[in-house]
């Protein structure tokens, strides 16, 4: 029953939604783009919106508060993000929260990011994220979640390449 109490601890296939993009870099490479605040700053996010960061402590128990901040549909807008980091094996995984500043956020998801290093030396980065219930997954697809998501790793693609 404790499964019940929290949905984000049981993986479904339901209330996941999953992205994958091969980039022509090294794991190690990738990987770090996703530990680096500042690299965090110039890549993450959809197309329009720039990253203001408050808070980076990236480490298993650290967070990550961050502002989405521009013109998003046709005005301006900011969106508080906080992620809390779970578990971090350098150049395999991270496993993060992803909400609002609301400790309670009923929105909260889990999020986990994989790193496979290819034979040729590209890698596969993977997200994963589950959702706290199937309606929510679709809610998340409706405003536009796969397409935004795909935007962050082209924004990711195109940052180590440059």
């Amino acid at each position: 029953m404790d499964d019940m109490k929290n949905p984000i601890e049981t993986w479904s296939l339901d209330r996941e939604i999953v992205l994958a993009k091969l980039l022509n870099h090294p794991r190690d490479k990738v990987f770090a783009a996703w530990t680096n605040p500042e690299a965090l700053a110039k890549w993450y996010g959809p197309e329009g919106l720039d990253i203001e960061t408050k808070e980076a402590d990236i480490r298993e128990g650290g967070v990550w508060r961050f502002d989405m901040v521009g013109t998003f549909e046709g005005k301006p807008q900011r969106f508080e993000n906080h992620v809390r980091f779970l578990e971090i094996i350098p150049n395999e995984r991270i496993v993060m929260d992803y909400g609002t500043p609301d400790p309670n956020d009923p929105e909260r998801f889990r999020m986990t990011v994989t790193f496979d290093e290819q034979s040729d030396g590209k890698t596969v980065v993977t997200l994963r994220q589950l959702h706290p219930t199937r309606e929510r997954r679709l809610a998340v697809i409706g405003f536009g979640a796969v397409e935004y998501g795909l935007q962050t790793l082209d924004g990711l693609a195109v940052w180590l390449d440059g």
